[in-house]
């Protein structure tokens, strides 16, 4: 399942590239909501993929963010809040709003890594 830790470092990479290159930021704030939401999506499906590979998930599915809080629930208390901020600042937030503050995706980019990074120890991921 190494697989799925590279894939998910590579979503959020393009997520950041997005917000870079795309997004356009003066003065803390992104100009173009269209590449934050990209963004967003982005970071916020790595996040799943991630998640995915430590829960044995093997076909495409739409899982429901009850289902990914439930199971994290039952591993990591710590780990389920971090979920759920990325929740709302990634898909939420950036996603669905397309907020234009950059603190709220430097945070989102933030709880992002650390859960790949959480799930890459878990699965004794070494890069």
């Amino acid at each position: 399942m190494t697989n799925n830790i590279t894939e998910a470092k590579r979503y959020l990479a393009n997520a950041k590239e997005i917000l870079s290159e795309k997004a356009g930021k003066e003065d803390g704030y992104y100009k173009d909501r269209k590449y934050v939401k990209m963004a967003g999506y982005t970071a916020y499906s790595g996040v799943l993929v991630a998640l995915d590979g430590l829960f044995g998930i093997k076909k495409k599915g739409r899982k429901t963010v009850d289902w990914y809080q439930g199971e994290l629930a039952k591993l990591d208390k710590k780990m389920l809040n971090v979920f759920n901020s990325a929740y709302e600042l990634l898909h939420l937030v950036m996603g669905y709003d397309g907020a234009l503050d950059a603190d709220f995706a430097t945070a989102g980019l933030s709880k992002a890594e650390t859960i790949i990074n959480w799930v890459a120890q878990k699965m004794g991921v070494r890069e």
